[in-house]
């Protein structure tokens, strides 16, 4: 087993951040510059692509596998008798829900965005076949494709005629942390069910303020209420943190430490 990858920024409480995607953090770093002016941020990257493994071999993966790993960053970074607050996004978000699930002993509050755990809807066997129709695209079509009829999934809306594209090499494959996420990430992180959250540590959902009417906002609607945690709407949409930096960093702030803080 190899080590995970992380990185460290910031003074103050820990806060462990597990990025959206395949794990890697691209364009996260205005973010998580604004949020180490009040969290020591410690930026998990479970398949380390940031960290030199971009382009070796890449199997499926579980959310187990991502919550297993900041699990054991957690054991690598707090203090003895320490207690972490932790922010996942999309399938990071899906890896914080198992932690805070599996792994409860050390989380003061765990906040989720947009976390696609779409089985819990009333509709949630056609959204599940929607991300596979996703994945299957990126296989026979690429990228282009892949990503228009996730945006029209996302939106729900009919998706049109889909651009033409070929499929990846391997290596190209490898290569992309998008297609990577599309071709072991999307369809076992899409079909995970979360189970009753403990009653000890705090949980929270979010959603874009730009997300109002589309799937994962009413996705982390429900699952707020099913796992008995609080909703709050975040600045932006999905990529929210990407797209609004420093605003996502001051509400999630205000999120874990009270309306109350400064800067």
């Amino acid at each position: 087993m190899t080590d995970p990858s992380y990185d460290i920024t910031g003074h103050g409480p820990l806060l462990l951040l597990i990025p959206g995607g395949a794990g890697h953090p691209m364009g996260l770093g205005p973010m998580t510059e604004a949020l180490a002016e009040h969290f020591t941020v410690v930026t998990y990257d479970p398949l380390g692509l940031a960290h030199g493994r971009l382009g070796e071999p890449v199997e499926d993966q579980r959310p187990q596998d991502w919550s297993d790993g900041a699990r054991r960053v957690l054991d690598a970074t707090l203090t003895d008798g320490g207690s972490a607050y932790v922010h996942g996004i999309s399938a990071g978000g899906v890896a914080a829900l198992d932690l805070l699930i599996r792994h409860p002993e050390r989380l003061l509050h765990v906040v989720a965005h947009e976390p696609p755990c779409v089985s819990v809807l009333p509709d949630g066997a056609r959204q599940r076949a929607g991300f596979v129709e996703v994945c299957d695209i990126y296989r026979a079509r690429g990228l282009a494709a892949a990503g228009a009829r996730m945006t029209a999934l996302l939106e729900e809306r009919t998706a049109g005629e889909l651009p033409e594209g070929q499929p990846l090499s391997r290596e190209e494959e490898l290569a992309s942390p998008m297609a990577i996420s599309l071709a072991h990430v999307l369809r076992p992180f899409t079909a995970y069910a979360p189970e009753s959250a403990p009653s000890g540590p705090r949980l929270t959902l979010t959603a874009g303020s730009d997300s109002r009417g589309q799937l994962l906002h009413r996705t982390a609607e429900l699952l707020a209420k099913d796992l008995h945690g609080d909703f709050v709407e975040f600045p932006g949409g999905h990529l929210g943190a990407a797209q609004e930096p420093v605003a996502y960093a001051e509400r999630l702030t205000r999120t874990l430490l009270g309306e109350d803080v400064s800067g």
